[in-house]
């Protein structure tokens, strides 16, 4: 509650009566020098006026700063009294700064978890090239950490001379796999501040994901134009050979042995061109993987003792190495499937040595381990003759084949199954011979 003495019209009364009472060896004087009352009375009147807006004034001061220093600490009631008027209205000006003020803490919290969860690195650099931001897919994606965008050099070497906007595609490899990264780079000013923003991004998925459907495009033509064709023709072949009768005479004896071969071998053409097709249908009818965790040295060690008989028989050393064991998802049927397929290619690639080279061992090796990038992988090598440089490219690419009997469809769907797996298969150049290594992601 105010005080009496504290009340405005109190304090003008007080002193005008102070007033007065100073001023009363002077009233008779004034009134002597021709002073009238009623000028004296005004006089006195003004100087009290005078004195009680200085005193409001200074009030005002004191509890603006009480105000403010209360704001400075932290008080809630801001250093005014509980019925105050003016603390209504600060208390609501507080309540919305700290809703507003949580509003933006929520939402910088949102974007920091979208960023930590979404597959798109993205860095900010300030003008000296400096890294102040950046989220956790950028060490997923490039495997190393960046604190500056001259890390970035060997990526995205315009990264400093950008002034505006740019967008561009970048080779990368990380580990053994080879990469395609879209980066887009925006100087932009934010808070009075230059910033450059740097997003990578791998397209290698989508690539790779455009020429499965490529090939599947391939295989429905395959399967519904060349098989219903060459189904029947097999058919009809055998069925005119069936019908030939054994007295059936020629002028030639051998036109009649001429006419059986010829419907023989269309027979067994036709019925391999159905077999290829069905073989190449699986590349894009290959479900999905049944993932599982497996230890990759039992795995191998199956591998192995698969084969080993065989390679015994041939004289070939058939090698194991699972010094390197690690659990990992996967699909343990088509992961065998691989496994064997590459393992067969080998034999025969050793097995296809000049007389030059059988003076070394021929030997195949299977192996597991872990490459720079922390990435694990089974091997398959031989030494044999390898593959000839200019048709490297070609290798995955199905109906593409070296060997004579060959379809061109088992590495394809090989790597198919590896892709499926978030991994892939590469072939490794060698000295001597070749070498397919299973990157597991």
């Amino acid at each position: 509650m105010v005080r009496l003495t504290q009340h405005p019209t109190v304090i003008f009364m007080l002193t005008i009566f102070a007033l007065l009472l100073s001023s009363g060896a002077s009233f008779y004087l004034y009134i002597q020098a021709g002073f009238s009352a009623t000028w004296l009375l005004i006089t006195l009147i003004a100087g009290a006026f005078v004195l009680s807006l200085y005193y409001q004034f200074n009030k005002q001061n004191k509890q603006m700063r009480f105000v403010l220093k209360a704001l400075a600490n932290g008080d809630s009631s801001l250093g005014l009294s509980q019925h105050h008027p003016m603390r209504t209205l600060l208390e609501e000006i507080k309540d919305r700064l700290q809703s507003a003020r949580l509003s933006a803490e929520q939402q910088a919290h949102f974007l920091q978890t979208l960023l930590v969860h979404i597959d798109l690195a993205v860095l900010v650099f300030d003008s000296e090239g400096k890294m102040i931001e950046s989220n956790p897919a950028v060490t997923r994606l490039l495997g190393k950490p960046i604190n500056h965008s001259e890390d970035l050099e060997d990526i995205a070497p315009l990264v400093n001379e950008c002034d505006n906007s740019l967008k561009t595609i970048a080779n990368w490899q990380y580990g053994e796999q080879q990469d395609n990264l879209s980066i887009q780079i925006t100087s932009a000013q934010i808070q009075g501040q230059i910033r450059k923003i740097v997003t990578l991004q791998s397209i290698r998925d989508a690539l790779q994901n455009k020429e499965q459907q490529a090939y599947k495009r391939l295989t429905k033509v395959l399967t519904h134009e060349v098989a219903n064709s060459i189904t029947p023709l097999s058919s009809i072949a055998q069925t005119c050979e069936g019908l030939l009768p054994d007295t059936l005479s020629f002028d030639d004896e051998e036109d009649k042995q001429d006419l059986a071969l010829a419907l023989q071998t269309l027979a067994k053409r036709t019925e391999y061109l159905g077999a290829f097709i069905a073989r190449f249908k699986t590349v894009s009818n290959l479900p999905s993987p049944a993932l599982q965790p497996a230890q990759l040295a039992p795995l191998v060690e199956g591998i192995y003792q698969l084969h080993q008989q065989s390679c015994h028989q041939a004289n070939i050393d058939l090698q194991l190495d699972v010094s390197h064991s690690q659990l990992v998802m996967l699909d343990t049927a088509q992961i065998e499937q691989v496994l064997i397929n590459l393992t067969k290619n080998a034999i025969e690639a050793v097995q296809q040595r000049n007389d030059e080279d059988q003076r070394n061992t021929r030997q195949v090796v299977l192996k597991t381990g872990a490459n720079n990038a922390g990435q694990h992988y089974i091997e398959i090598s031989d030494n044999g003759p390898g593959i000839a440089e200019h048709v490297v490219d070609m290798i995955f690419v199905p109906f593409f084949t070296t060997k004579q009997q060959g379809s061109g469809i088992g590495l394809s769907l090989s790597r198919q199954i590896m892709i499926n797996h978030g991994g892939d298969l590469i072939y490794l150049q060698r000295e001597q011979g070749a070498c397919f290594r299973c990157v597991f992601g």
